[in-house]
């Protein structure tokens, strides 16, 4: 059954990322809404040292008949967010399928572990083009087209709780997200003349493959350290059991729920601004 009365009907959503993890999630919430989704991912491995799988094609499938099932028009394709063509290409294919384009959730992202002055180039280098150089390449790819079709919008642009708090261990994905917030901050006043609203969103302990706990925890055991400058686990903020709450991963669903937000009519007061999404454990 089509989702009407939603309150996206009629808009458009270009997510990329979107095969799996928090990029599916956005994907569904906004179609639940009642936004049409352009939806991106890589869809296969780019760099060996991204030492956990990408996603497949399959997740990339699977994304699309979820989207479906709530009764939207999706336009999927496989794309690399560091191929500036290819999504020029795919924005101008869904502005023709669609007429219009309204959210971007930049969403793609890559991380890796160790210390920036023992990794190599090319694990500096990737984690950096894919996290800052192909956040760029997806506002440079898709903004003219949200400016021609004059409607306004929504820019969401992921960060991380790294984003906006350095940590050792990662630091070139922390400085990737730092950057991007440069990227909301300067872009939500170049565009706002147009309408249009740019935000930084920075969530923390998501349960998806890409933290890949076990090199996370293989850091932390060798450099014991670097611990206090985590945050710890976020509390549910559901009792269970009598129990304060239990500490325990964030589900990309909740991120959603911001992203929903965000792209909708009742954040239309707020732009360039960076919004923890992590329970409260920016406190710390």
């Amino acid at each position: 059954m089509t989702a009407t009365g939603g309150p996206l009907d009629g808009r458009v959503a270009f997510i990329t990322g979107a095969a799996r993890g928090q990029g599916r999630a956005h994907a569904i919430r906004l179609a639940n809404d009642g936004a049409d989704i352009i939806a991106i991912d890589v869809c296969g491995p780019i760099s060996e040292t991204i030492t956990y799988p990408l996603a497949t094609s399959e997740e990339l499938a699977e994304t699309v008949a979820a989207v479906e099932a709530t009764g939207r028009k999706v336009l999927a394709r496989e794309v690399d967010i560091r191929d500036l063509a290819a999504l020029q290409q795919v924005v101008a294919d869904g502005v023709e399928q669609f007429g219009r384009l309204d959210i971007l959730v930049a969403n793609a992202g890559v991380l890796s572990w160790g210390r920036m002055f023992e990794m190599s180039e090319e694990q500096w280098d990737t984690v950096i083009d894919v996290n800052l150089n192909g956040t760029w390449r997806t506002v440079r790819a898709a903004v003219p087209a949200m400016i021609e079709a004059g409607n306004g919008g929504s820019i969401i642009i992921v960060s991380s709780s790294a984003g906006t708090k350095a940590t050792p261990g990662n630091g070139h994905y922390s400085a990737s997200k730092h950057g991007v917030v440069a990227i909301t901050n300067a872009l939500a006043i170049e565009v706002g003349e147009f309408g249009i609203r740019v935000n930084s969103i920075h969530p923390y302990s998501i349960d998806t493959p890409m933290v890949e706990k076990e090199a996370m925890m293989a850091i932390f055991t060798k450099y014991p350290q670097y611990l206090p400058s985590f945050s710890p686990m976020p509390y549910h903020p559901v009792n269970h059991e009598g129990k304060k709450g239990l500490q325990e991963f964030m589900t990309a669903e909740e991120v959603s729920d911001v992203v929903a937000w965000l792209a909708c009519d009742g954040s239309a007061t707020i732009s360039g601004s960076q919004i923890a999404v992590d329970r409260g454990t920016a406190k710390y």
